[in-house]
């Protein structure tokens, strides 16, 4: 069973920057993919960016691409997501999550969910 607990969340004005962080424990940290999602209010829950185990393949959303950072560190259990350049749709709660996954994108691929942390970008 893997815990996966989210931080760094906040308030931020558009253009700004933030850095969550995602904590986990009590499984091999090293043998899960680990993926980014988040969840607007009224919206369903979407792909954000994801990591393979290695840390060697990295994949992000179209939305995000070119703006956002995701990076883990295998010694600390502990995947990152920086987030540069924020927009006003980037707002959303954002949940990390763990898998052994085939599909990288896709909700169901993860076993383990985080309980989100909330990024508000105001305007």
């Amino acid at each position: 069973q893997v815990q996966l607990v989210e931080s760094g969340g906040g308030l931020v004005q558009a253009g700004g920057s933030l850095r969550l962080s995602c904590a986990a424990s009590g499984g091999t940290f090293s043998t899960y993919d680990m993926g980014w999602f988040r969840q607007a209010p009224g919206k369903e829950r979407e792909f954000v960016a994801a990591i393979r185990e290695s840390g060697r393949y990295t994949y992000y959303a179209d939305s995000v691409k070119g703006r956002f950072t995701i990076s883990r560190d295998n010694a600390k259990n502990t995947v990152y997501l920086q987030m540069n350049s924020l927009k006003p749709e980037d707002t959303a709660v954002y949940y990390c999550a763990a898998g052994r996954t085939t599909i990288v994108r896709g909700r169901d691929s993860y076993n383990y969910w985080g309980q989100g942390t909330q990024v508000t970008v105001s305007s």
